[in-house]
Order: C-alpha cells, then sequence, then structure tokens
C-alpha cells in the first residue's frame, strides 16, 4: 500500500491511500466512505477488488480519519460549505490518482455519508466515471432536514457552531435501532456481525460527535443532490448500482434507494440497478452476507 499526503487546493492536507494488484490492472475503484468513520474500515473489500485485478484507492475525508489527525478537527468538515469541500476534494484526489494509475475503467464506490458525495460528483464531474455503485444510500430527509437545519442554527449560535452536538447526533442516529428487538450496543444498526460492532466502537476513528456545523452541511448537502435541475446533471448514460439492506435505517429499509432509483429514471438515466439485500442492515459490506454483496457488485460491474 502506498500511503498520500495531498494538499487540497485551499490548503488542508488529506490522507489518501492507493494499493495495486499484481500484473496489468483492469480498472480503478476508489472508495468514498461514510459519516465517523475512515478510509481504513474497507480493507477487506480492497482486499477483494485487488485480488480481480482492480486498483483500490481512497481516502479519509475531512473531520474523519487521518486527514482529522492530521489537521486537528475531528467531527468537523469546514467553517462553511463543508459538502461542497468535500466534493471538491473527492475531485483533487480522484483526479491525482487518475494521473497515476490511468486505467480504462473507473468505478466510484460511496458508502452512506460517502454516497451522498459521489451523487455530487457524479452531477458535477460525472465525465471522470465509467460507473458508480452507491451503498446504503438515502433520501433527503423531508421534514426532519428542515427541523434539523432549524435547531442546528439555533443551536449554533448559542453553543458555537464548531463545537459538537449530542442532540442533532441523538435526533439524527437515535432512532436507528428502534427496529431491533434487544440491542446490545446503540450501533447495533450497523449490522448483524457482532464483530463488526465491537471493532467500531472501539475504533478511535469511529463514533465520535459531530460538531453542529458538520450536521447543517450534511443537511444542506442532501438538500442539494436532491434538486430535480441537479439530478439532471447526472450523465444520461452512466451506469449507477444502488444497493441495500431491507433493515438500513439510513435507506428507510430499502425504500429510499426506490426512491432515489425513479428520480435517476425520472432524468431519463440509462441504466440503473437496485440491489435489496433481504435482513441486511447499515454496513453490508462489512456484515456476515459481505461475499454474497461484493461478488454481486463486481458482477455487475463486470457485465458493463
Amino acid at each position: 500500500m502506498k500511503e498520500w499526503s495531498l494538499e487540497m487546493s485551499d490548503g488542508v492536507v488529506v490522507y489518501a491511500y492507493s494499493r495495486q494488484p499484481e500484473g496489468t490492472p483492469i480498472g480503478h475503484i476508489h472508495i468514498l466512505h461514510g459519516m465517523e468513520e475512515h478510509s481504513g474500515r474497507y480493507e477487506t473489500v480492497a482486499d477483494f477488488f485487488i485480488e480481480q485485478g482492480y486498483i483500490v484507492t481512497g481516502h479519509d475525508h475531512r473531520g474523519h480519519g487521518r486527514t482529522a489527525e492530521m489537521n486537528g478537527k475531528r467531527g468537523h468538515i469546514a467553517d462553511e460549505n463543508g459538502f461542497n469541500r468535500m466534493v471538491e476534494d473527492s475531485y483533487e484526489v480522484i483526479s491525482f490518482m487518475k494521473a497515476e494509475y490511468p486505467t480504462r475503467k473507473f468505478i466510484l464506490l460511496g458508502h452512506s455519508m460517502g454516497s451522498f458525495i459521489a451523487r455530487r460528483f457524479i452531477q458535477l464531474y460525472g465525465y471522470l466515471v465509467d460507473l458508480v455503485v452507491l451503498s446504503a444510500t438515502g433520501d433527503d430527509g423531508g421534514v426532519a432536514r428542515y427541523a434539523g437545519q432549524a435547531i442546528g442554527h439555533v443551536m449554533g449560535r448559542k453553543i458555537g457552531y464548531a463545537q459538537p452536538n449530542k442532540l442533532l447526533d441523538a435526533l439524527v442516529f437515535g432512532s436507528f435501532n428502534r427496529g431491533i428487538k434487544q440491542p446490545s450496543t446503540k450501533f447495533d444498526w450497523l449490522s448483524k456481525n457482532n464483530t463488526l460492532v465491537f471493532t467500531y466502537i472501539s475504533d478511535e476513528y469511529c463514533g465520535f460527535v459531530p460538531t453542529t456545523q458538520f450536521f447543517l452541511d450534511l443537511f444542506s448537502g442532501l438538500g442539494l443532490i436532491h434538486e430535480t435541475k441537479e439530478i439532471a446533471r447526472t450523465p444520461k448514460r452512466l451506469p449507477i448500482l444502488l444497493f441495500g439492506g431491507t433493515e438500513d435505517p439510513v435507506g428507510n429499509n430499502g425504500k429510499a434507494l426506490w426512491k432515489v432509483a425513479k428520480q435517476y429514471d425520472k432524468a431519463k438515466i440509462e441504466d440503473v440497478t437496485v440491489l435489496l439485500f433481504e435482513g441486511g442492515r447499515h454496513e453490508l459490506l462489512g456484515d456476515s452476507t459481505r461475499k454474497e454483496v461484493i461478488q454481486a457488485v463486481l458482477e455487475w460491474i463486470e457485465k458493463r
């Protein structure tokens, strides 16, 4: 593995990595991780695709993982316009990686918050992507998102926008365990794999409480990517795969995936596929069904 410290256009340093297969690569997969986690959690996924002949790259978003460690701002993306800044970071990192590792096929894989970033990325820079895979994505949140924005602005003025916001954290994630009988931890909604859940809890880079501004950035980003005119900017011939579990609260138990797919259909995107895995929770890429899920994703990629 090769590790990089890449300086972005605004001076912030972003941690990134690259891993290569033996021989000539058949493609390049860049992974965008989710909220309150980091790129290192995708090592097993990377191993699988590397064995299949793909270069795998990724990076830690602002406020996350080793990027936050280098910049000293865990849980805080930026003082303003943070969602767009994560999208621009992704553009700058991916542009660098594509220049380092030119291949005939580039796949963007985004999980959860990373899928939101990926959806904005293909609205702006879809010409750079051959295939996009969206794991555990969600819808715009509707009334709950507007309420969160209102609360965030009130609390930001009261406690400061750069302070961790336990109330918003509880409002966003607090209901996610409701469908689980006798949960052992507040993170059981992530997976039925207890090892994965406890590994997440013990990981110093995971499960932190984001700042008020972080939540406001996320809410504004969710609103933006669901605007009809922005969805219409997605290249019509870009194949899109959405996959998730029927017990994932982020994807509203699968309903949100169909909602997003219908939005792409209305925008006349030609090739949109939805894969739902029965009984799967949020982190299908690390669950006990991981091999089945990754194999299905690989088959979808290779058919295109």
